[in-house]
């Protein structure tokens, strides 16, 4: 367990690998996010309550940082069942993962990386238990791998959209910390600080667990990013002052009118962005895209603890015992208010009921051409 000045005389956080697979010791290795800024502690998660708990407590966090804990998780607890039949493997398969699938309900890429586990099984249920439980880890590093890609490719595209020396603003963590290497929202500013770009960015704290003061003023202060840290109630001022030219925020999910669900604060972000006519842009993988969802009406909104709001930072509780707490996890940004969706195959714009299907049409084209170069290979 490193202090943070013993962590910055050796290291950026962002030398650390946020979700890794420590297959021989069958633990799934993070880093504790509620330990930072102030200490850096390396956990491994090993059964099912474990993994559980870490992604509900947000010991791990971030869309796409949490489909690859489910994944490597549902893979370990898979290999740890003894059962030798399909049938009965594949049923306790279902149990573990209903269970790791209840951590968040909001965060659609949890679902989704489960989702695609279970289709591992399903294609290969001719199969041994043991051939099965082989191609799930392979799964698992491939979603992991993926994310390192995906995360690339939206920061190219979100860099596309931004000139060297301009003012980004972000809310939340959508950083490396939130994804395995990049981020999503974070990966444009990234990118640009390796070209030479010489960003300025302002980082919103995000009450009420200050994703963006622990962690992402935290990951890019230590990268080397001129960072200037804001609270949530002062991005109105830095925009109408013209310090900001485009405002990047990742999502946890995305409903196929445009709506996007992001951390508490984001829609109000979005509003004061518009006011002052700087572009809002959310940044997603296609696989926090959620096509079966029309609108953000229908995205169910995670209720979190009181005492995030009212003790979980102080030394005594600064609120009154016994008040009433509102304390939604996420909010919704209306479709109107979003220049653009970057994705990894492009930027979505207004209409987003064509632009999302057509960027859904890239990524099969593409998938499609991946699978004839691997078979003219073969």
């Amino acid at each position: 367990m490193e202090t943070m000045e013993e962590n910055r005389m050796k290291k950026s956080i962002r030398d650390y690998e946020t979700v890794a697979l420590d297959d021989e010791n069958s633990a799934v290795v993070i880093i504790d996010q509620t330990k930072l800024p102030g200490t850096t502690q390396i956990i491994s998660l090993r059964t099912g309550e474990e993994i559980w708990e870490a992604i509900y407590l947000l010991k791990v966090r971030g869309a796409p940082a949490i489909g690859v804990t489910a994944a490597f998780g549902i893979y370990l607890l898979a290999k740890q069942t003894e059962a030798d039949d399909f049938e009965t493997f594949y049923q306790e398969f279902r149990r573990q993962k209903e269970y790791l699938d209840s951590a968040r309900p909001t965060a659609v890429n949890l679902s989704w990386a489960l989702n695609r586990m279970e289709q591992v099984c399903l294609a290969n249920q001719e199969k041994t238990v043991k051939e099965i439980k082989a191609l799930l880890k392979e799964e698992a590093v491939r979603i992991k791998e993926e994310d390192i890609q995906v995360c690339k490719a939206i920061g190219e595209n979100g860099l596309s959209l931004v000139k060297p020396g301009d003012g980004i603003l972000t809310h939340c963590n959508a950083g490396q910390l939130a994804a395995c290497k990049y981020g999503t929202a974070t990966a444009p500013i990234y990118l640009g600080e390796e070209r030479g770009y010489h960003f300025r960015v302002f980082a919103d704290e995000t009450r009420p667990l200050l994703q963006g003061a622990r962690l992402t003023a935290y990951e890019l202060f230590s990268s080397g990013v001129d960072v200037t840290l804001i609270c949530d109630n002062m991005s109105g001022m830095v925009m109408k002052n013209g310090w900001v030219n485009a405002v990047f925020v990742g999502c946890d999910r995305v409903a196929a009118n445009g709506d996007t669900a992001n951390k508490i604060g984001t829609s109000v972000v979005a509003a004061v962005a518009k006011r002052y006519h700087v572009p809002f842009y959310i940044c997603a993988p296609t696989s926090t895209i959620d096509m079966n969802t029309p609108t953000g009406a229908e995205i169910t909104i995670e209720q979190r603890p009181a005492h995030e709001v009212t003790d979980m930072w102080y030394q005594e509780p600064m609120a009154p015992e016994g008040v009433k707490v509102f304390n939604p996890a996420f909010d919704v940004t209306d479709h109107d208010l979003i220049a653009g969706i970057v994705t990894e195959y492009g930027v979505a714009r207004e209409p987003y009921t064509e632009s999302l299907q057509e960027i859904f049409r890239k990524k099969q084209d593409a998938m499609k051409k991946q699978e004839k170069q691997g078979k003219s290979r073969v």
